[in-house]
């Protein structure tokens, strides 16, 4: 980690949003670990709790397996950071997360990827298609979002927010995917979701004629998850994650 990051950020910030930090710096690492990273090219926000507006995201040139609890950004709605450091913000993860923010006060995580699979799906006129189970999870809450280059320019942050309405996935154009989501735990399960749903769907166009799902399957698909995770969510999971972050490296949390 770079020296110049402040040691002392912990004493600086309420408990509250310390473990918002720990969690979203889990959220990184899982992200690098399960290979959808792209460099230091991709984001994942987190909203701090309270009037000011205020969110967390990753400082712009780190690997995601290098961030820590320390090091995010801290910043306000108009990108400037609000505790010291030496690593700037990228400037199109601030277009695209900070109007979902701004027009989604239930949404307190959004994770974007360019992962290789999601990337390819976002290319296809057809989108997602619903050919497997981890899809009908998906399908029950998408959006797209047509590509208008790289997000440089806020005239675009109000189409943004109207495509991606109240949904939870967003499909993003010859660019890659986003899961808005109420936590950090379920923006993560979201986006594991989301991306075996892509993977899935390249590897089945490999081979021959392709099934789909009875569309009468897609409703319900709330009550359905809750269910699969013992009314848990998405918190069934990622304590297991943790677990598996801590025993190969626990630094995330410094």
């Amino acid at each position: 980690m770079n020296t110049a990051i402040r040691p002392d950020v912990r004493s600086l910030v309420s408990a509250e949003e310390w473990q918002l930090r720990v969690d979203l710096a889990a959220c990184y690492r899982l992200v690098a670990l399960y290979g959808w990273s792209d460099l230091v090219f991709t984001h994942i926000s987190a909203r701090i709790p309270g009037p000011e507006h205020h969110f967390l995201i990753n400082p712009y040139g780190m690997l995601f397996d290098e961030i820590t609890a320390s090091s995010l950004n801290k910043v306000d709605m108009h990108c400037n950071k609000l505790i010291e450091s030496p690593y700037p913000v990228n400037p199109a993860g601030f277009v695209i997360h900070s109007c979902i923010h701004e027009a989604r006060p239930d949404v307190q995580c959004v994770l974007h990827t360019h992962s290789r699979a999601g990337v390819a799906v976002s290319a296809q006129k057809c989108g997602v298609l619903p050919i497997s189970q981890q899809s009908t999870f998906v399908l029950a809450s998408l959006a797209y979002h047509d590509y208008e280059g790289v997000a440089l320019r806020d005239d675009e942050k109000p189409r943004l927010q109207q495509d991606l309405g109240d949904k939870t996935y967003l499909v993003l154009r010859s660019h890659g995917l986003l899961t808005a989501s109420s936590t950090i735990p379920e923006a993560f399960l979201n986006m594991y979701n989301f991306e075996n749903t892509c993977r899935i769907q390249i590897d089945a166009q490999a081979g021959g004629e392709l099934v789909h799902v009875n569309p009468a399957i897609l409703q319900g698909l709330a009550a359905v998850m809750k269910t699969v995770t013992a009314g848990q969510g998405a918190d069934l999971a990622w304590p297991a994650l943790l677990r598996r972050l801590d025993r190969t490296d626990p630094s995330y949390k410094q």
